[in-house]
Order: structure tokens, then C-alpha cells, then sequence
């Protein structure tokens, strides 16, 4: 069954990877074409020329991008997948479709949306080359703190709702989920790298575009992943 799960996964994965690709073709490109843009206007005031790119545009915005998206959402899936067969039976949640949507919801809180907020993506030309190293590292540290105080605040959450009830142990869950992120994103430092010229609304509709496209896939994931599940589960049952 875990083996059916990962696999399932990574073809929900596949086909999530396919949507977000043209999505992002459709609203993320432009304003990665206007930075662009931006970048080369920025060296050509300061009577520098811009730097040869190792990989054209075109193949960025096309295969370049195609391979990214499919190749991140395939191993998210799969992922997706080993979580959804660790958790049945653990949670309240019956219909394989409401817990994958539970799951899907949980995921884009913990891994895409809280570390975002404390670290937004950037458009090209946003972030100095000398810090990628040092941004990638507390990125990731972002999303492993987000992902420990979520799985702790759901291990508490089963402990605090027999205790105090589901309604009231639900919120004591949550607001120890906000409170842990809050304290701890705090001690992670503080990077602002954005030029003072740099457009805000250019900046502004790249991170929409990317809270956008990880919505698309975490529910992409979570709607596909758990309507397959059920029919599959639906089979089983007729045939037997």
C-alpha cells in the first residue's frame, strides 16, 4: 500500500508540476522578464555591460522551467504520498479526501507560506551573488523550524483536544503553532537585498505569482491525491 501511495503520489506530482508550469508561464515570467530588463537598464546607467547569460531566456522560460516544475513537484508528490500512508488511521479524518486536502493545507502552511513570510521570493537582480549561499541556507532553516513546530503543535493538538475538547484544543494548538513560529523566525537574520529603484509593484506581483503557484500545487496535490484515493479505495470495495 505505501509502495501504491509514493507512486500515486508522484504521478499526482507529475501532473501538478504540468499546471503550475503553464501558470507560471502565464503570470510569473513577465514580471521575471521585466526584472530582467530592470537588471540590464541598472548596468547600462552605470556604464557597465551586462553580464553573458549562461542560460538563454528562452531556454529558462521553457524547458529550463518544464524540467524544475516537474521534476520538484514529482518528488513533493512523492513525499506527499509517504505522509498521507503515515497518517491514516492517526487522525480524525476518515475520507481519504479530506485528509489529503488536510494534508495539502498543512504542507502549504508549514513549507510554502510561513517561510515565505519571513524570507519572499525575489525576482532576478533582487539579492547579491556574495549572500545566495548564506539566503538558501536560513531559507531551508526557515522551513525545517516551520515543519518541527507543526509537527510538534499536531502532536500536542491530540493530547490538548482530549483534554480540553476539540473546539478549545484545536486553538490551544494553533496558537502554540503561531507563537513557536513567531519566537523563532525572530532569531533567524534579517535580509533586505532589494534596490532602492527597483519597482514595487514589479516585486510585489512576483511574490503574489509565487504564493500563487504553490497554492496551485499544494492543492493540486491535495485534490488529485485524494479523489484517486477514494475511487481506488471505492474499487476495492465493489470488487470485493
Amino acid at each position: 500500500m505505501t509502495r501504491t501511495l509514493l507512486l500515486r503520489g508522484m504521478l499526482v506530482g507529475l501532473v501538478a508540476g504540468l499546471v503550475v508550469f503553464a501558470f507560471a508561464r502565464w503570470t510569473a515570467e513577465p514580471q521575471v522578464d521585466r526584472a530582467v530588463a530592470f537588471e540590464a537598464s541598472m548596468d547600462q546607467a552605470k556604464g557597465e555591460s551586462p553580464e553573458p547569460a549562461m542560460v538563454s531566456r528562452k531556454i529558462q522560460r521553457g524547458i529550463g522551467l518544464l524540467t524544475g516544475a516537474v521534476v520538484y513537484s514529482s518528488a513533493l508528490g512523492g513525499i506527499f504520498g509517504l505522509v498521507f500512508a503515515f497518517s491514516q488511521g492517526r487522525f480524525a479524518v476518515s475520507s481519504p479526501r479530506a485528509l489529503a486536502l488536510w494534508i495539502a493545507g498543512l504542507g502549504f502552511i508549514s513549507v510554502a507560506l510561513i517561510p515565505s513570510l519571513k524570507y519572499p521570493a525575489n525576482p532576478p537582480s533582487v539579492g547579491s551573488p556574495e549572500t545566495i549561499g548564506m539566503r538558501t541556507a536560513t531559507y531551508f532553516l526557515a522551513i525545517a523550524l516551520s515543519l518541527a513546530t507543526m509537527t510538534l503543535s499536531l502532536q500536542l493538538a491530540r493530547r490538548l483536544t482530549r483534554r480540553f475538547g476539540v473546539w478549545n484544543g484545536s486553538l490551544l494548538a494553533v496558537f502554540l503553532f503561531v507563537f513557536l513560529t513567531v519566537t523563532l523566525s525572530s532569531f533567524l537574520p534579517v535580509i533586505d537585498e532589494v534596490p532602492q529603484a527597483f519597482p514595487a509593484s514589479l516585486l510585489w506581483k512576483f511574490r503574489i505569482a509565487s504564493w500563487e503557484m504553490q497554492f496551485l500545487l499544494w492543492g493540486t496535490l491535495g485534490v488529485l491525491f485524494g479523489w484517486l484515493t477514494e475511487r481506488d479505495g471505492n474499487t476495492h470495495t465493489l470488487v470485493r
